[in-house]
């Protein structure tokens, strides 16, 4: 979705408005609830009308999981304000309920006097015997701390659409749409656009369907819009942006688009030889509709066929790239070293989830860093960088490419499924302000040698069938000229010495550190990925709490920027809040030699703002 940033419209004449700077709003139900969609579609009508937000969808990893049960629950939180958002959000102002399963497991995150809307027609004896209530949380008193409102949304539903022909459990699967629209009129929001969507949707395939909808939300308009339980609506006054056309993108859409923009900077066609995984696949999803482009995707049998699919059509002369999660980085280790020896531009992208092994493929967790550092056999060097945000995976492709193609090298691109998963407005960046990426082949066999470097210790890169230009690749050792097979000790000191030099030396491109607050004083806090938006906002908090704290934040992870070191040095404590053990506190305590303090997470939840600023404050107070 596009839309030009303009004003929103102005509250109904005669209503009583809650004018509110932000709020934090959470959609919670069964996985057939469809609250993925409602919240995704508030989002969407949220943006049309100029507001910036962040979200983040939370769903279960099991399949199928038993209708009612705690397994099941499928929830999405979305934070909106008139200020910058750079959080899906802490603790939920406000809540949509749709069955005792999902008040269960999320009413210990919502504040403590926070809206409850719920859909009281789900709480029959045995959903609460399913969600493990010995009484109705919605009649014996346990709610009474929070604004509750008791809705029978399922069968205001079956009422709206009863003469539709839809069949009862058919009806009920509507009622995600009559949640949705009794929240847009809650924040002043027109449906006609999600009616318009709706019809695009579903009306070619499914016209009862689109229609059945239709009404369903009408319904929940009109009934938030003429009923009596509500004392108010909610304004929130809109985000002060820049003037330009915005999208509102996932990680995995911004991924995507930045390495199609790769392809048409560069000139050279693009393929991805991908094998599905969560949270990775919508990658491949989004680049297989996108065939008008010079685009081919390949959805292999497997993760190794992946990756050498692309190593051989980096090899070829185009732009080679494969996506996965962690577990495919383990099956892809081996080719990840042949890629090494060959030096191809190849681009891997990791999409992190929860670990080990298949741990948690829905949550969001970032321990993946050690693994792309050093998680090869051998002297096996290739760059990392990691995204911040779903609108950052745009720059941080386009940056991948740049590094591969300039450097004759893979690069991994490490996501997470937070950002992969979550939603945020995004400026469409005019094309010309793009950094160019220049390409070159080598098409002259005048004095050409296969491992002949230039001044970034490239080698040059030659498409198979140049006339005069033939030469071998492999995983055995090469000569450092000729590429041919080569045992001898020193050429492989030599060979190995010059691929960890080639890498170490983009140090030179990455840009100097540029912490955010005081250049020196009692605090850093450092972030990498999906840490940047809540260490950020953390540290603002701080210094208007009057404490003399500093952010930075790393894209770039392998090589570390020159001046890093230095610049760690000014402040008398660094904290490294990650989503592991602390993986990138060891790197920067082994390669800048000081002490940082470490806070991991690992419960498959972002940093909520308010743990980093805690332990901020506790540290400045030493």
């Amino acid at each position: 979705m596009t839309s030009e940033v303009h004003a929103a419209e102005a509250p109904s004449a005669g209503r009583s408005i809650a004018e509110i700077e932000r709020v934090v709003i959470r959609f919670v139900g069964d996985s057939g609830d469809g609250m993925q969609l409602t919240g995704s579609e508030f989002s969407r009508a949220l943006g049309r009308s100029g507001h910036f937000f962040v979200t983040h969808p939370d769903y279960p990893s099991e399949i199928s999981a038993p209708t009612g049960t705690l397994f099941g629950v499928s929830g999405f939180q979305i934070q909106l304000g008139s200020d910058a958002v750079l959080t899906s959000g802490d603790a939920p102002d406000m809540m949509l309920v749709m069955n005792p399963a999902a008040l269960k497991t999320n009413l210990g995150d919502a504040k403590r006097h926070a809206t409850l809307i719920v859909n009281s027609g789900a709480f029959t004896q045995g959903n609460l015997d399913k969600a493990g209530y010995v009484s109705n949380p919605l009649e014996d008193g346990s709610l009474d701390g929070y604004h509750l409102y008791k809705i029978d949304i399922s069968g205001l539903t079956a009422a709206a659409l009863a003469n539709t022909g839809l069949s009862g459990r058919e009806a009920e699967r509507c009622k995600n749409y009559f949640a949705l629209g009794l929240m847009l009129c809650l924040y002043e929001q027109s449906p006609e656009t999600v009616i318009a969507e709706i019809r695009t949707k579903f009306g070619r395939k499914k016209p009862q369907l689109a229609e059945a909808n239709i009404i369903a939300l009408k319904a929940g308009h009109g009934y938030a819009e003429a009923s009596e339980l509500f004392v108010s609506h909610y304004h929130v006054r809109k985000s002060q942006v820049a003037p330009g056309k915005y999208r509102i993108v996932t990680g995995n859409q911004a991924t995507a688009m930045g390495c199609v923009a790769a392809s048409e900077l560069s000139g050279v066609p693009l393929f991805l030889g991908s094998y599905p995984i969560t949270p990775a696949t919508d990658i491949l999803h989004e680049l297989s509709g996108l065939k008008h482009f010079a685009v081919t995707t390949f959805q292999a049998e497997d993760e190794i066929a992946g990756i050498c699919s692309a190593i051989g059509a980096a090899y070829g002369g185009v732009l080679g790239l494969t996506t996965t999660s962690g577990p495919g980085m383990a099956l892809k280790t081996e080719a990840l070293g042949l890629a090494v020896m060959l030096e191809i531009p190849l681009v891997i992208i990791n999409v992190q989830r929860g670990g080990p092994s298949t741990g948690l493929p829905t949550k969001v967790e970032q321990s993946d860093l050690l693994q792309a550092v050093y998680g090869r056999n051998g002297e096996c060097p290739i760059p990392v960088i990691a995204a911040a945000s779903p609108a950052d995976c745009f720059d941080t492709a386009l940056e991948a490419f740049r590094i591969a193609t300039k450097y004759m090298t893979p690069v991994i691109m490490l996501s997470d499924g937070g950002i992969a998963n979550a939603a945020e407005p995004w400026r469409i960046p005019d094309v010309a302000s793009l950094a160019p990426l220049p390409v070159k082949f080598r098409t002259d066999p005048e004095g050409y040698q296969p491992y002949a470097r230039d001044e970034h210790l490239a080698r040059a890169w030659v498409r198979p069938g140049t006339p005069g230009m033939e030469h071998r690749v492999g995983g055995l050792e090469k000569d450092f000229l000729t590429g041919n097979i080569s045992h001898v000790p020193a050429n492989h000191q030599r060979m190995v010495e010059t691929r960890a030099a080639k890498v170490a030396g983009i140090v030179k491109d990455i840009p100097p550190c540029q912490p955010q607050g005081p250049a020196s004083g009692d605090l850093l806090i450092v972030s990498w990925g999906g840490t940047y938006g809540a260490i950020a906002q953390a540290q603002e908090e701080l210094v208007a709490a009057g404490h003399a704290v500093a952010h930075l934040h790393l894209r770039h992870l392998n090589p570390l920027p020159a001046d890093l070191g230095d610049v760690l040095r000014r402040y008398k404590t660094v904290l490294v809040p990650e989503m592991n053990l602390g993986q990138l506190a060891r790197l920067l305590r082994e390669q800048c030699l000081i002490d940082v303090v470490s806070l991991g997470k690992v419960q498959g939840k972002p940093f909520k703002v308010s743990e980093i600023f805690a332990r901020a404050v506790e540290l400045c107070g030493k």
